[in-house]
Protein backbone atom coordinates (compact mmCIF):
# COMPACT_ATOMS: atom_id res chain seq x y z
CA UNK A 1 0.00 0.00 0.00
CA UNK A 2 3.19 2.37 0.91
CA UNK A 3 4.70 1.26 -2.31
CA UNK A 4 1.33 2.24 -3.98
CA UNK A 5 1.02 5.41 -2.51
CA UNK A 6 4.34 6.41 -3.20
CA UNK A 7 4.03 5.69 -7.37
CA UNK A 8 1.45 7.64 -7.16
CA UNK A 9 3.51 10.74 -5.23
CA UNK A 10 5.66 10.07 -7.94
CA UNK A 11 3.85 10.18 -10.70
CA UNK A 12 2.23 13.78 -9.86
CA UNK A 13 5.04 15.34 -9.13
CA UNK A 14 6.33 14.26 -12.59
CA UNK A 15 3.24 15.50 -14.23
CA UNK A 16 3.75 18.51 -12.32
CA UNK A 17 7.27 19.23 -13.26
CA UNK A 18 6.82 17.97 -16.89
CA UNK A 19 3.63 20.33 -17.61
CA UNK A 20 4.14 23.86 -18.46
CA UNK A 21 3.35 26.75 -15.47
CA UNK A 22 -0.38 28.22 -16.85
CA UNK A 23 0.40 31.63 -16.30
CA UNK A 24 -2.68 34.01 -16.03
CA UNK A 25 -2.99 35.31 -19.43
CA UNK A 26 -5.18 38.56 -19.35
CA UNK A 27 -7.95 38.44 -22.07
CA UNK A 28 -9.18 41.38 -23.72
CA UNK A 29 -12.44 42.15 -24.90
CA UNK A 30 -12.78 43.69 -28.49
CA UNK A 31 -15.59 45.07 -30.39
CA UNK A 32 -15.63 44.75 -34.11
CA UNK A 33 -18.22 47.30 -35.75
CA UNK A 34 -18.54 45.77 -39.29
CA UNK A 35 -19.18 48.13 -42.16
CA UNK A 36 -22.55 46.31 -43.54
CA UNK A 37 -23.65 42.29 -42.86
CA UNK A 38 -26.77 42.90 -45.13
CA UNK A 39 -26.86 39.65 -47.52
CA UNK A 40 -25.90 40.45 -51.20
CA UNK A 41 -24.02 43.24 -50.11
CA UNK A 42 -20.61 43.66 -51.03
CA UNK A 43 -17.61 45.08 -49.70
CA UNK A 44 -15.02 47.51 -51.65
CA UNK A 45 -16.32 46.93 -54.74
CA UNK A 46 -14.90 42.88 -54.43
CA UNK A 47 -17.15 39.65 -54.09
CA UNK A 48 -16.89 39.25 -50.25
CA UNK A 49 -19.95 40.01 -48.19
CA UNK A 50 -19.81 41.24 -44.60
CA UNK A 51 -20.37 38.03 -43.41
CA UNK A 52 -17.64 36.71 -44.49
CA UNK A 53 -15.36 39.49 -42.81
CA UNK A 54 -16.68 38.72 -39.47
CA UNK A 55 -16.67 34.83 -39.76
CA UNK A 56 -12.47 35.49 -39.93
CA UNK A 57 -12.67 37.58 -37.10
CA UNK A 58 -14.86 34.88 -35.30
CA UNK A 59 -12.36 31.87 -36.34
CA UNK A 60 -9.07 34.12 -35.46
CA UNK A 61 -10.58 34.55 -32.14
CA UNK A 62 -10.36 31.28 -31.12
CA UNK A 63 -7.15 31.04 -30.07
CA UNK A 64 -6.31 34.58 -28.89
CA UNK A 65 -6.76 36.21 -25.56
CA UNK A 66 -9.75 37.84 -26.78
CA UNK A 67 -13.48 38.02 -26.06
CA UNK A 68 -14.84 39.43 -28.96
CA UNK A 69 -18.57 41.47 -29.39
CA UNK A 70 -19.93 42.46 -32.86
CA UNK A 71 -21.82 44.81 -34.28
CA UNK A 72 -23.10 45.72 -37.45
CA UNK A 73 -23.15 49.18 -39.02
CA UNK A 74 -25.44 48.42 -42.08
CA UNK A 75 -23.83 51.60 -44.25
CA UNK A 76 -25.14 53.94 -41.68
CA UNK A 77 -23.41 56.55 -40.33
CA UNK A 78 -25.98 57.40 -37.11
CA UNK A 79 -25.83 53.45 -36.64
CA UNK A 80 -22.07 53.91 -36.20
CA UNK A 81 -22.22 56.25 -33.61
CA UNK A 82 -24.94 54.12 -31.27
CA UNK A 83 -22.64 50.92 -32.11
CA UNK A 84 -19.63 52.87 -31.32
CA UNK A 85 -21.76 54.10 -27.91
CA UNK A 86 -22.86 50.51 -26.89
CA UNK A 87 -19.00 49.76 -27.30
CA UNK A 88 -18.35 52.24 -24.73
CA UNK A 89 -21.33 51.19 -22.67
CA UNK A 90 -20.04 47.60 -22.80
CA UNK A 91 -16.84 48.77 -21.29
CA UNK A 92 -14.59 47.48 -24.51
CA UNK A 93 -10.78 47.06 -24.11
CA UNK A 94 -10.56 48.36 -27.96
CA UNK A 95 -12.88 48.92 -30.66
CA UNK A 96 -12.22 47.93 -34.43
CA UNK A 97 -14.09 50.50 -36.56
CA UNK A 98 -15.00 49.99 -40.33
CA UNK A 99 -16.65 52.10 -41.57
CA UNK A 100 -16.62 55.00 -44.85
CA UNK A 101 -18.46 58.28 -43.67
CA UNK A 102 -15.74 60.20 -42.30
CA UNK A 103 -18.01 62.88 -40.52
CA UNK A 104 -19.54 59.32 -38.40
CA UNK A 105 -15.89 58.18 -38.09
CA UNK A 106 -14.30 61.25 -36.86
CA UNK A 107 -17.33 61.51 -34.29
CA UNK A 108 -16.60 58.00 -33.04
CA UNK A 109 -12.90 58.95 -32.94
CA UNK A 110 -13.88 61.54 -30.55
CA UNK A 111 -16.02 59.43 -28.48
CA UNK A 112 -14.16 56.74 -27.95
CA UNK A 113 -10.73 58.99 -27.07
CA UNK A 114 -13.48 60.77 -24.16
CA UNK A 115 -13.79 57.12 -22.59
CA UNK A 116 -10.05 55.96 -23.27
CA UNK A 117 -10.64 53.68 -25.39
CA UNK A 118 -8.67 52.56 -28.44
CA UNK A 119 -9.64 52.35 -31.89
CA UNK A 120 -8.33 50.54 -34.73
CA UNK A 121 -9.86 51.53 -38.26
CA UNK A 122 -10.44 48.78 -40.79
CA UNK A 123 -9.92 50.28 -44.49
CA UNK A 124 -11.80 53.53 -44.07
CA UNK A 125 -9.60 56.04 -41.72
CA UNK A 126 -10.67 56.79 -37.97
CA UNK A 127 -8.72 59.74 -36.96
CA UNK A 128 -5.88 59.29 -34.84
CA UNK A 129 -6.09 55.68 -34.70
CA UNK A 130 -3.67 53.11 -37.03
CA UNK A 131 -5.46 51.59 -39.99
CA UNK A 132 -5.39 48.30 -41.41
CA UNK A 133 -6.62 47.96 -44.66
CA UNK A 134 -5.91 47.14 -48.89
CA UNK A 135 -3.13 49.01 -51.00
CA UNK A 136 -5.49 49.56 -53.79
CA UNK A 137 -3.29 51.39 -56.18
CA UNK A 138 -0.74 48.39 -55.48
CA UNK A 139 -3.20 46.02 -56.25
CA UNK A 140 -4.15 47.61 -59.45
CA UNK A 141 -0.57 48.13 -60.56
CA UNK A 142 0.10 44.51 -59.92
CA UNK A 143 -2.32 43.17 -62.54
CA UNK A 144 -1.33 45.78 -64.84
CA UNK A 145 2.22 44.40 -64.94
CA UNK A 146 0.75 41.14 -65.10
CA UNK A 147 -0.49 42.29 -68.06
CA UNK A 148 1.86 43.60 -69.82
CA UNK A 149 4.52 41.01 -69.14
CA UNK A 150 1.94 38.48 -70.74
CA UNK A 151 1.70 41.00 -73.85
CA UNK A 152 5.33 40.83 -73.92
CA UNK A 153 5.93 37.32 -73.96
CA UNK A 154 2.83 35.96 -76.24
CA UNK A 155 2.17 38.31 -78.43
CA UNK A 156 5.30 40.50 -79.17
CA UNK A 157 5.47 42.77 -81.87
CA UNK A 158 1.42 42.40 -82.28
CA UNK A 159 -1.00 45.68 -82.11
CA UNK A 160 -2.55 44.88 -78.87
CA UNK A 161 -5.15 47.14 -76.79
CA UNK A 162 -5.91 47.44 -73.15
CA UNK A 163 -9.69 47.09 -71.49
CA UNK A 164 -11.23 48.14 -68.23
CA UNK A 165 -13.84 46.55 -67.32
CA UNK A 166 -16.18 47.38 -63.75
CA UNK A 167 -17.52 49.81 -61.57
CA UNK A 168 -15.72 53.05 -63.03
CA UNK A 169 -18.01 55.74 -62.33
CA UNK A 170 -17.88 54.55 -58.83
CA UNK A 171 -17.04 58.22 -56.75
CA UNK A 172 -15.05 56.52 -54.32
CA UNK A 173 -10.89 56.03 -54.05
CA UNK A 174 -10.87 52.13 -53.89
CA UNK A 175 -11.82 52.34 -57.70
CA UNK A 176 -9.93 55.35 -59.04
CA UNK A 177 -6.95 53.68 -57.10
CA UNK A 178 -7.20 50.56 -58.94
CA UNK A 179 -7.60 52.13 -61.99
CA UNK A 180 -4.49 54.06 -61.89
CA UNK A 181 -2.40 51.30 -60.60
CA UNK A 182 -3.70 49.35 -63.47
CA UNK A 183 -2.06 52.09 -65.76
CA UNK A 184 0.61 52.53 -64.16
CA UNK A 185 1.12 48.77 -64.23
CA UNK A 186 0.93 48.22 -67.46
CA UNK A 187 2.59 51.02 -68.85
CA UNK A 188 5.80 50.00 -67.15
CA UNK A 189 6.07 47.49 -70.29
CA UNK A 190 3.27 49.22 -72.69
CA UNK A 191 3.81 52.75 -72.06
CA UNK A 192 1.81 53.23 -75.49
CA UNK A 193 -0.99 51.43 -74.83
CA UNK A 194 -4.28 52.57 -75.36
CA UNK A 195 -7.02 51.37 -72.62
CA UNK A 196 -10.78 51.63 -73.59
CA UNK A 197 -13.59 51.58 -70.49
CA UNK A 198 -16.47 49.76 -70.08
CA UNK A 199 -18.56 50.41 -67.08
CA UNK A 200 -20.56 48.03 -65.67
CA UNK A 201 -22.39 50.92 -63.49
CA UNK A 202 -22.02 47.85 -60.44
CA UNK A 203 -23.55 45.13 -62.35
CA UNK A 204 -20.42 43.04 -63.24
CA UNK A 205 -23.61 40.54 -65.17
CA UNK A 206 -23.07 43.83 -67.36
CA UNK A 207 -19.60 42.91 -68.70
CA UNK A 208 -20.72 39.91 -70.48
CA UNK A 209 -22.60 42.45 -72.95
CA UNK A 210 -20.80 44.97 -72.88
CA UNK A 211 -17.58 43.03 -73.93
CA UNK A 212 -19.30 41.07 -76.47
CA UNK A 213 -20.42 44.03 -78.34
CA UNK A 214 -16.69 45.57 -77.74
CA UNK A 215 -15.25 42.28 -78.92
CA UNK A 216 -17.71 43.19 -82.61
CA UNK A 217 -15.79 46.32 -82.66
CA UNK A 218 -12.21 44.83 -82.44
CA UNK A 219 -11.83 42.02 -84.72
CA UNK A 220 -8.03 42.40 -85.83
CA UNK A 221 -6.98 43.39 -81.84
CA UNK A 222 -5.57 41.53 -79.32
CA UNK A 223 -6.96 42.36 -75.57
CA UNK A 224 -5.48 43.12 -72.38
CA UNK A 225 -9.02 42.95 -70.41
CA UNK A 226 -8.58 44.05 -66.58
CA UNK A 227 -11.79 43.60 -64.73
CA UNK A 228 -12.03 45.46 -61.28
CA UNK A 229 -13.95 42.61 -59.86
CA UNK A 230 -14.05 38.36 -60.03
CA UNK A 231 -17.78 38.22 -61.12
CA UNK A 232 -17.05 40.98 -64.06
CA UNK A 233 -13.95 38.64 -64.97
CA UNK A 234 -16.15 35.84 -65.22
CA UNK A 235 -18.97 37.30 -67.08
CA UNK A 236 -15.76 38.74 -69.67
CA UNK A 237 -15.04 35.18 -70.09
CA UNK A 238 -18.19 34.45 -71.34
CA UNK A 239 -18.21 36.77 -73.69
CA UNK A 240 -14.84 35.91 -75.22
CA UNK A 241 -15.93 32.17 -75.44
CA UNK A 242 -18.89 32.79 -77.05
CA UNK A 243 -17.27 34.74 -79.54
CA UNK A 244 -14.50 32.47 -79.52
CA UNK A 245 -11.86 34.78 -78.81
CA UNK A 246 -9.68 32.93 -76.80
CA UNK A 247 -6.66 32.61 -78.63
CA UNK A 248 -6.34 36.92 -78.40
CA UNK A 249 -7.81 37.97 -75.02
CA UNK A 250 -6.72 37.03 -71.85
CA UNK A 251 -7.88 38.57 -68.41
CA UNK A 252 -6.42 39.95 -64.84
CA UNK A 253 -8.93 40.36 -62.41
CA UNK A 254 -9.07 42.44 -58.71
CA UNK A 255 -10.13 39.87 -55.59
CA UNK A 256 -9.62 36.47 -55.53
CA UNK A 257 -13.00 35.79 -54.17
CA UNK A 258 -15.51 32.66 -54.20
CA UNK A 259 -16.28 33.49 -57.98
CA UNK A 260 -12.71 32.68 -59.46
CA UNK A 261 -11.63 30.57 -57.14
CA UNK A 262 -14.13 28.50 -56.40
CA UNK A 263 -15.30 25.99 -52.88
CA UNK A 264 -14.29 22.75 -52.51
CA UNK A 265 -17.42 21.59 -54.82
CA UNK A 266 -17.22 24.68 -57.19
CA UNK A 267 -16.30 25.53 -60.34
CA UNK A 268 -12.42 26.91 -60.15
CA UNK A 269 -12.08 29.44 -63.18
CA UNK A 270 -8.45 29.73 -61.71
CA UNK A 271 -7.28 26.11 -61.47
CA UNK A 272 -4.11 23.84 -62.19
CA UNK A 273 -6.84 21.48 -64.48
CA UNK A 274 -8.30 24.44 -66.10
CA UNK A 275 -5.51 24.93 -68.11
CA UNK A 276 -7.87 26.60 -71.07
CA UNK A 277 -8.84 29.44 -69.31
CA UNK A 278 -8.77 33.20 -70.38
CA UNK A 279 -8.57 34.31 -66.70
CA UNK A 280 -4.74 34.60 -66.48
CA UNK A 281 -5.07 35.41 -62.65
CA UNK A 282 -6.63 37.54 -59.97
CA UNK A 283 -4.90 39.88 -57.34
CA UNK A 284 -5.66 38.88 -53.64
CA UNK A 285 -7.41 41.21 -51.09
CA UNK A 286 -8.20 38.38 -48.54
CA UNK A 287 -10.83 40.17 -46.95
CA UNK A 288 -12.40 36.91 -45.77
CA UNK A 289 -9.42 36.31 -43.65
CA UNK A 290 -8.35 40.18 -42.28
CA UNK A 291 -9.44 38.74 -38.75
CA UNK A 292 -6.04 36.81 -38.65
CA UNK A 293 -4.14 39.83 -39.44
CA UNK A 294 -5.67 42.21 -37.63
CA UNK A 295 -6.48 41.10 -33.99
CA UNK A 296 -2.65 40.43 -33.84
CA UNK A 297 -2.30 44.22 -34.62
CA UNK A 298 -5.17 45.05 -32.32
CA UNK A 299 -3.42 43.20 -29.39
CA UNK A 300 -0.09 44.95 -29.66
CA UNK A 301 -1.71 47.95 -29.56
CA UNK A 302 -3.25 46.69 -26.60
CA UNK A 303 0.18 46.15 -25.53
CA UNK A 304 1.32 49.39 -25.56
CA UNK A 305 3.12 48.72 -28.93
CA UNK A 306 3.09 51.62 -31.04
CA UNK A 307 1.58 50.44 -34.09
CA UNK A 308 2.54 52.29 -37.75
CA UNK A 309 -0.17 54.68 -39.25
CA UNK A 310 -1.54 52.38 -41.68
CA UNK A 311 -0.72 48.48 -42.01
CA UNK A 312 -1.48 47.56 -46.09
CA UNK A 313 -2.68 43.90 -46.88
CA UNK A 314 -0.03 41.61 -48.93
CA UNK A 315 -1.78 41.61 -51.99
CA UNK A 316 -0.41 38.89 -54.58
CA UNK A 317 -1.03 37.74 -58.05
CA UNK A 318 -2.71 34.59 -57.58
CA UNK A 319 -3.04 32.11 -60.59
CA UNK A 320 -3.42 27.94 -61.48
CA UNK A 321 0.22 27.89 -60.62
CA UNK A 322 -0.61 29.15 -56.90
CA UNK A 323 -4.37 29.37 -56.26
CA UNK A 324 -4.10 25.58 -54.29
CA UNK A 325 -1.09 27.56 -51.57
CA UNK A 326 -3.90 30.39 -51.47
CA UNK A 327 -6.85 28.49 -51.62
CA UNK A 328 -6.47 24.96 -50.97
CA UNK A 329 -9.54 23.13 -52.57
CA UNK A 330 -10.80 21.98 -49.38
CA UNK A 331 -11.31 25.35 -48.05
CA UNK A 332 -9.34 25.51 -44.75
CA UNK A 333 -9.44 28.42 -42.85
Amino acid sequence: MALRLRRRSFLAGLLTCCLPARADVRRFRIAFANLDETPGVMLEGLGFTGSELRRSFELAARTLPVDMSYFDNAGDPARAVANAEAAIAAKVDLLIEYHADADANAEIARRLATAAIPVLGLVDAVPGAPLYGPDNRAAGRIAGRALGAFALENWPGQQVLGVLIGDLADPGPAISDRVLGIKDGVHESLPALQLASLDTGGQSVRADALLAKFLQTQRAQRLLIATLDDLAAVYAKNAIEMNRRQSDCVIVSQGLDRNIHGGASEKKEIDPNNRGSVVLGSVAYYMDRYGYDVLPLALRLLAGERLPPRTVTQHTLVTAANVFREYPPFDMN
